[in-house]
């Protein structure tokens, strides 16, 4: 034996890639965490789930702020990756916490799925938590189980439920936001600007995809933030991605849920009527609506649609629609 390999053989590589290869022969990691699919020679890293070629490219596309992915054979693995891995223990416990409540009547993808079809399962199990019981739901934020950190997947999960415990945070319903367009936005590049929406609920963050080179791009994206008891607003940011440099700001807002929220809990099961208005957030020079925002049952759900004039900036316009959901949906 040579004496680098001699290394190796002491060295704490050999040694992670040895419980890295034991954590994969479980049974529960013989098949792919979203689709199972046999085999899955992927991984990843922060949310500690074993994939197949074709989940992992979604997951790649998500961004590594969400998921990371290492090929389970080919890629260098720091220590702390894979210890986030052992820690989580696989597909089996991450999943009770990801796929712990499905809607009636829903599967999730096999492995001859669709692309489509698996991309949006997989953004609404990850990105969106919308398989999470609503009581247990993770809030995202600094200390997110998304964290491309070495925080793991269960460290972020212990810590958030510590946090809620502690602070008595309770959740009333949850909110859908679908973020529309915008429209006629700042110029922060020579003659353009790449786009992106972060929109934050108390510790919640979510962001949308960059839309290159467009000052009226077009989203139609859809994001979930669960409600706290004491809720405040929503706070919108709109930002000129850079590749080299610190992103540009294009304006922000804030959004009241009151108009909302208190119309949906006033009429409770909007099932039972037919569509027709049950609110109104009116413009005025305090908020930053373009012009009044009604709130509607449209086929049994609560939603509002609305205009908002972005502030603290020379022009720019966003559309999007709120969508009120009861915890009990």
């Amino acid at each position: 034996m040579s004496m680098n390999n001699y290394r190796m053989e002491l060295g704490r590589p050999t040694s992670g890639r040895r419980r890295l290869k034991d954590l994969t022969l479980q049974s529960d990691n013989r098949v792919c965490a979203d689709c199972n699919a046999p085999d899955p020679k992927w991984a990843s890293a922060n949310i500690g789930v074993f994939l197949c070629l074709k989940c992992c490219g979604v997951h790649r596309s998500l961004g590594t702020h969400i998921s990371k992915v290492l090929s389970v054979t080919l890629d260098d693995w720091s220590e702390d990756e894979i210890d986030a891995m052992i820690e989580v223990g696989g597909n089996a416990s991450a999943n009770s916490i990801y796929e712990a409540y499905f809607p009636e009547g829903y599967t999730k993808p096999g492995p001859d799925a669709g692309h489509e079809q698996r991309a949006k399962f997989i953004r609404a199990k990850y990105e969106q938590q919308e398989f999470l019981k609503p009581s247990l739901r993770i809030v995202s934020g600094k200390s997110s189980l998304h964290s491309s950190s070495s925080k793991s997947f269960m460290d972020s999960f212990k810590s958030t439920t510590s946090e809620r415990m502690e602070g008595m945070v309770e959740f009333i319903g949850m909110l859908k936001v679908k973020v529309i367009r915008g429209r006629d936005l700042a110029i922060r590049d020579i003659r353009t600007s790449d786009p992106y929406v972060i929109l934050s609920l108390g510790q919640q963050t979510v962001q949308t995809s960059v839309v290159s080179s467009n000052l009226n791009p077009v989203w139609n994206e859809e994001y979930m933030l669960s409600v706290p008891e004491h809720y405040g607003q929503v706070k919108l940011k709109v930002y000129d991605y850079d590749t080299f440099s610190a992103d540009d700001i294009m304006g922000d807002a804030t959004i009241e849920l009151q108009s909302l929220i208190t119309s949906a809990m006033a009429f409770g099961d909007a099932g039972i009527f037919g569509d027709m208005q049950i609110g109104k957030w009116l413009k005025s020079d305090d908020n930053a609506l373009s012009e009044d925002s009604t709130v509607n049952i449209v086929d049994g759900k609560v939603k509002q649609l609305m205009t908002i004039k972005l502030q603290n900036v020379e022009c720019g316009e966003l559309d999007l629609e709120l969508e009120w959901i009861p915890l009990d949906q």
